[in-house]
């Protein structure tokens, strides 16, 4: 009889387990996902649109436009944070874009926690951004936290140190995950004869 029950429950578990992961898959948004590749592997983060509009729209633009491939982690602080977006790689540039107004919100600076980095004037962010390595509590309603991790910190964890680090990591290529489905799509379908 235990065993039996044992053996009810670990199904019911398992089951449970699975029909989880399946929601969290069917949640995702291919138009608010982002993919960033680094030296390491993907990282795949959420953006989020609900809090952060304009943000996330000035990221997917200057993604779609490859504006991100390449840039540098100019500014990268162990138990803090890492920082890219600027073309310059000196942590004084931006887009030719106008700056964005801020857009505070409640969301936790909490460990893969994506926010844009901006001057002393909460209305100057551009185009740099900074992942949190650890707890950045102290940050929030200060700056604009626009997407969140949900896989691959492992990859952000390996990003080499530094103020500026002495050999930067690179972004190798940043993607909206549309996109990059649009384009796995484009190169499997068969050629028209």
């Amino acid at each position: 009889m235990i065993r039996q029950t044992f053996l009810t429950f670990t199904l019911i578990l398992g089951s449970l387990l699975i029909m989880t992961a399946s929601a969290d898959a069917a949640n995702t948004d291919p138009e608010n996902t982002l993919l960033l590749d680094l030296k390491g592997g993907q990282v795949t983060i959420k953006m989020m649109p609900d809090i952060a509009p304009k943000h996330v729209a000035r990221i997917k633009e200057l993604t779609r436009d490859g504006f991100y491939d390449g840039l540098v982690f100019h500014r990268v602080i162990d138990g803090f944070m890492a920082q890219t977006g600027d073309p310059t790689g000196t942590g004084t540039g931006g887009s030719d874009k106008p700056d964005l107004q801020a857009e505070f919100n409640e969301y936790n600076f909490g460990r893969g926690a994506i926010g844009m980095a901006r001057t002393n004037d909460p209305d100057s962010a551009n185009s740099q951004w900074f992942i949190c390595f650890d707890d950045c509590s102290f940050l929030n309603n200060q700056y604009t936290v626009w997407g969140q991790v949900t896989s691959g910190m492992e990859h952000v964890d390996a990003i080499t140190r530094g103020e500026p680090p002495a050999n930067p990591d690179k972004i190798v290529k940043m993607q909206v995950a549309a996109d990059a489905a649009a384009s796995d799509a484009a190169e499997t379908a068969p050629a028209a004869e």
